[in-house]
């Protein structure tokens, strides 16, 4: 059958269209609540949204997920078609050709790719931090200069904090920029970086100043500045995205590109923690998205599969475990939402909530998937069925954008503070 093409205007005034396949079991409000809870609570144009990333999530990634996986294949014809729905720089303002929408709708958006392909949609969402970055704290002329590339995804971009030396403890950064004339000098190295030798915009950020978070600027960098980059990393996951060492030997940038101009020199760690709190949010919504999509997968295997005569779905002992796992994944889900929309109303608790979301949602779903591949037995250990590799994707999320060490050090310091 056709597929139904639809139109969804965005809070932007961007208009994206919809491709909804008319016999897509995925798409309509059907489904038990108990197995996905997705749809409930949103808007007539937030169900447009997610229709649409499901119709672009199965139809154009879920397809090719395990060869991305296992070629180690970064999938930038897939990203840019993505950016052509409107999803490069999804709440970067409409200025530049930004989306203006909302980070409640980049969580439903992040999540639900994330059924097609959780490691392209964790870049994505780290891309889109970027662009959010530039937008929001660069210069009329770095704002006019960076986003419309980045919103097309003719341009993408890494964000460029942790360090070899310096990951949970990110303010005590070595990477120096020395000014010298109408330029600065940097020097040091990255680590661990989505994009990293791939992508043409890296925010760098670098030791303008003294010791501590108040001595980090902000540095906009290209690709041909004069970077060099390490290996590509072997990853147990994430492996449709590059990982490398980007290093910086004398790598000169004018002035101009500090971001923000010469007033923001010195509030670069700032800036880094403001997009990461929305890089919490979306990370987990990934996670989330993961967790979903292997939860489906398990009831309709469990459904297939026999043993002692009966479905493995009939066993009341698995039937209960999945009745956890659907209440803990809602859980986490409507959590992860909750922080996006403090963070949307700039709420003063919104750094917390995000600390909160990122924590409960990526252990918890994780542990879902982690269970789902025991009730696939055996086969779920085997790269033919797809489990292993949302575990595998999963589980660097417990780690990046602050470890969840660092969450429940977050979360702590809030709590106690009124006290």
């Amino acid at each position: 059958m056709m597929n139904i093409v639809r139109t969804v205007r965005c809070a932007s005034a961007l208009t994206l269209r919809i491709y909804r396949p008319a016999v897509c079991k995925r798409c309509v409000s059907s489904v038990s609540v108990a197995l996905d809870s997705t749809r409930v609570g949103l808007s007539e144009e937030q169900l447009d949204i997610v229709d649409m990333c499901t119709s672009f999530a199965y139809r154009e990634m879920l397809p090719q997920m395990q060869e991305w996986d296992e070629k180690e294949e970064f999938p930038v014809d897939t990203l840019r078609q993505l950016a052509g729905l409107g999803l490069g720089a999804i709440y970067a303002s409409t200025d530049h050709g930004g989306s203006g929408m909302s980070r409640m709708d980049a969580s439903l958006i992040f999540e639900t790719l994330s059924h097609g392909c959780v490691s392209t949609t964790a870049y994505l969402s780290i891309h889109n931090m970027c662009a959010w970055m530039i937008d929001k704290f660069g210069t009329p002329e770095q704002r006019a200069t960076y986003v419309p590339s980045l919103a097309s995804m003719d341009k993408m971009a890494s964000y460029c904090l942790t360090e070899p030396g310096s990951g949970s403890d990110a303010a005590a950064l070595r990477t120096t920029a020395v000014a010298d004339g109408d330029d600065f000098v940097l020097n040091g190295s990255k680590a661990f970086i989505s994009g990293g030798g791939d992508t043409d915009i890296y925010l760098i950020m670098a030791r303008t100043g003294s010791a501590g978070p108040k001595g980090i600027s902000c540095f906009i960098v290209h690709r041909d500045d004069g970077l060099t980059f390490g290996a590509k990393e072997r990853k147990l996951g994430w492996n449709s995205q590059p990982t490398r060492m980007v290093i910086m030997e004398d790598v000169r940038v004018p002035a101009s590109r500090v971001l923000g101009g010469a007033e923001w020199i010195g509030k670069g760690f700032n800036i880094a923690m403001d997009g990461i709190n929305g890089g919490r949010i979306n990370i987990a919504s990934c996670s989330v998205g993961g967790a979903q999509a292997a939860l489906s997968q398990t009831v309709n295997y469990m459904n297939e599969r026999q043993q002692f005569g009966s479905k493995i779905s009939e066993f009341q002992a698995l039937q209960f475990r999945l009745a956890d796992y659907a209440a803990e994944l809602t859980a986490s889900r409507q959590m992860v939402r909750l922080a996006a929309q403090e963070l949307d109303n700039k709420s003063n608790g919104a750094a917390a909530l995000c600390a909160m979301a990122k924590l409960a949602a990526t252990d918890k779903c994780f542990d879902i998937v982690n269970g789902c591949l025991q009730m696939h037995g055996g086969y779920g250990y085997l790269k033919d069925y797809k489990i292993q590799q949302y575990l595998r994707d999963l589980r660097v999320h417990q780690i990046l954008e602050g470890s969840n060490e660092i969450m429940r050090v977050i979360v702590a310091r809030d709590l106690l503070s009124s006290t």
